[in-house]
């Protein structure tokens, strides 16, 4: 049987049904089949990129030849692809952390060759167990690597990750076929993941222009009127869809605002429990909610044809990172929305999440210098200041270059020397200024937004569309109904985030002097802040007052009568009896003035404030540094002692702060109150993060 028949009745058992292929995918299978050769495949989400390596990977066992290891990075998109190669009659399997008890029984079927297809994460690239007994003997029977969204082996990528830098050094050992995949990329990256494959690569390119599309932007700045757009208009979209944000704490105040307006819908973040996340894309795939409020968590992988609309609640930072969003719509449709509601906020949350993944050459040399023996993260936590998502970020960066390697108990440096690649460092913090700065563009260009996508990713085939707003002329309006404003701007209103007390000390204080570990017995009671510095509703207010320029004042009435709903809406268990402040160094105004407006419409006795003995530190990033910090900082003053141990009444005080972040200042001054005879602490703040 001719290649191309062989390979059309593999397409047909697929799909499962008659099958012919798109233009290039044939190509591309006879490329790796025939050929032998490397290639990268950029086609838009849906064009059948995984039809290529699945029919690839069944021609090539029949010929004898070894498994197909596929490098992907979400376990949805995994789940999906094992069953797609199920009906095609190829054996998938993955390695993961939520099958760790079926690894034993997958490394003895890959012994035994009965597994056509072994799907694993980048980052099990980095786990030692897997490196060391079953990665050597993989590559060495292997039949055909893929590499699946490729673009996130480019340090231009939008996506980059570290793990996935390690491919390269795998790349440089193979002499099997390998096949990159991707619908995101823009010809830096795609001159970059060419060089990475080596020579005599083919390319396969196709239009990423999607003609069911309408993709339209409304500038509406302020969080309320936002919200109340999406109040009056979600119920006229098509099917269902996804409502991106930039935050989690946008995605669940926006899903509370719908919910509460009666649209059902659900919020969907990286706070979301693995297998709650799993139900929530099953009932969007089912129609059974009408959109989730997502953030970048329901990423690559998720899979639903008939997706009717995708509105982004915020601007994502580059072109890049939106054409991929706005392209799970319309795939098996005549017409999916895409439409962008930019916020004021958005380019400060830009610049957050920018310096977040940018390494520091102070830091690393530092983690490198403790690292000597294996650590595991929060034992390296204690001896240099990162938090934990920054420092497992940098670790993965010092592996991959070799610095730092994943050992039995942590993390131990190699000894080898590593050098601050700084020029790269600054190239890719350069351009993604210039992907931020394109982003503005596509909200303000009077041309077609879609070809201006497709040229922003270098697409050959750019073109107007015809359809977005610029082309068609705008259809939706920015006018709301009085009563979504109403709705919004309540739930935006509505105060109180409940202030999680902390029940254990950090790891490794003995590294810093401090003689502390396990439970914390003189504990906080579950306590409250006004709302979160990144809420929607009191965020910005919150924010301003935080603003180091701003002079320190009273606090605003509105805030009281805020946090004065707070109070009369927590359900603790005793009344406060008396309430006491935090030494504030930088709005002692503010706090003060706080703790006695409580006080009086509380009819409790003001009893004062605690002491602060020591300068006034920048705050550590972590919490072992953070405690160090304020660890002895803390006292409380005679006649406040006395005070508390005369009280008249017998129940917890009410601590006021302005601001908590790690909350390690209220656990210490907690200790100091419960040792001076306070019964309970409530701990009540206008912010936290």
């Amino acid at each position: 049987m001719a290649l191309r028949d062989e390979a059309t009745q593999v397409l047909s058992e697929l799909v499962g049904r008659p099958a012919e292929f798109h233009d290039g995918q044939y190509e591309a299978i006879e490329a790796i089949v025939a050929n032998r050769q490397r290639g990268l495949v950029v086609q838009r989400t849906g064009w059948g990129k995984s039809a290529v390596y699945f029919v690839a990977t069944a021609l090539l066992r029949r010929q004898g030849h070894g498994p197909t290891l596929i490098i992907s990075p979400l376990l949805a998109l995994m789940a999906d692809q094992v069953a797609a190669a199920e009906r095609a009659g190829i054996r998938a399997e993955s390695i993961n952390s939520a099958n760790a008890a079926a690894w034993d029984d997958i490394t003895q079927r890959l012994a035994a060759n009965e597994i056509d297809v072994l799907l694993i994460s980048p980052e099990r690239l980095n786990n030692p167990a897997f490196r060391q007994t079953q990665l050597p003997d993989l590559l060495e029977r292997l039949g055909l690597l893929v590499i699946d969204e490729a673009h996130c082996i480019s340090d231009w990528g939008h996506d980059f990750r570290p793990d996935y830098r390690r491919i390269g050094g795998i790349i440089e050992e193979l002499t099997t076929p390998i096949l990159a995949t991707t619908a995101t990329a823009n010809q830096r990256v795609v001159d970059d993941v060419l060089e990475q494959l080596g020579d005599d690569v083919f390319l396969t390119r196709g239009p990423l222009a999607r003609s069911s599309l309408r993709l339209s932007v409304l500038p509406m700045a302020d969080s309320p009127t936002r919200i109340g757009w999406l109040i009056d208009h979600i119920a006229g979209f098509e099917s269902s869809g996804i409502i991106y944000t930039l935050t989690v704490a946008a995605a669940e105040d926006i899903a509370a605002a719908l919910q509460a307006a009666g649209h059902n819908v659900a919020a969907y973040t990286g706070a979301t429990a693995p297998e709650e996340r799993t139900e929530l894309e099953q009932a969007l795939k089912d129609n059974r909610v009408k959109a989730l409020v997502a953030t970048s968590a329901l990423g690559m992988g998720f899979d639903k044809p008939d997706l009717g609309f995708v509105v982004h609640f915020g601007a994502p930072s580059s072109p890049v990172s939106y054409y991929q969003h706005i392209g799970r719509a319309g795939r098996g449709t005549d017409n999916a929305e895409a439409i962008l509601l930019p916020g004021a906020e958005d380019e400060r949350i830009w610049e957050f999440f920018a310096t977040a993944s940018m390494p520091d050459e102070a830091t690393a040399h530092a983690v490198l210098e403790a690292a000597t023996q294996a650590l595991s993260v929060p034992a390296l936590a204690a001896r240099v200041d990162l938090t934990p998502t920054r420092l497992e970020l940098l670790l993965k960066i010092l592996a991959v270059d070799g610095a730092m390697q994943r050992v039995q108990g942590g993390w131990q440096a190699t000894g080898e020397p590593w050098h601050y690649d700084a020029e790269r460092y600054e190239h890719v913090a350069a351009q993604r200024v210039v992907e931020q700065q394109l982003m503005l563009d596509y909200q303000a260009t009077q041309t077609c937004r879609m070809r201006f996508l497709s040229e922003t990713l270098d697409d050959p085939y750019a073109r107007d569309c015809g359809r977005c707003d610029n082309c068609a002329g705008p259809w939706l309006t920015t006018e709301i109904s009085d009563a979504a404003r109403s709705q919004a701007q309540r739930v935006l209103a509505q105060p109180g985030v409940e202030l999680a007390p902390r029940r254990m000390w950090p790891t490794g204080l003995p590294n810093l002097g401090i003689e502390l570990k396990g439970k914390i017995k003189l504990q906080a009671e579950p306590g409250r802040a006004l709302a979160r510095l990144t809420d929607l509703g009191w965020g910005p207010t919150l924010r301003e007052l935080q603003d180091p320029q701003r002079p320190d004042a009273a606090v605003p009435d509105r805030l009281v009568r805020a946090v004065v709903e707070v109070l009369a809406d927590w359900d603790w268990a005793q009344r406060p009896v008396a309430v006491v402040a935090m030494p504030s160094p930088n709005r002692p105004q503010l706090v003060t003035s706080l703790a006695h407006a409580i006080a009086k419409i509380g009819q409790m006795p003001y009893l004062g404030a605690l002491d602060w003995r020591g300068p006034v530190p920048t705050p550590a990033a972590n919490s072992a540094f953070r405690l160090a910090q304020v660890w002895q900082r803390y006292s409380v003053p005679d006649q406040l002692r006395h005070d508390i141990a005369s009280a008249p009444e017998t129940g917890p005080v009410l601590l006021v702060d302005d601001f908590a972040a790690t909350k390690w200042s209220l656990t210490v001054a907690t200790v100091k109150l419960r040792e001076a005879g306070a019964h309970g602490v409530l701990p009540l703040t206008l912010g936290t993060v």
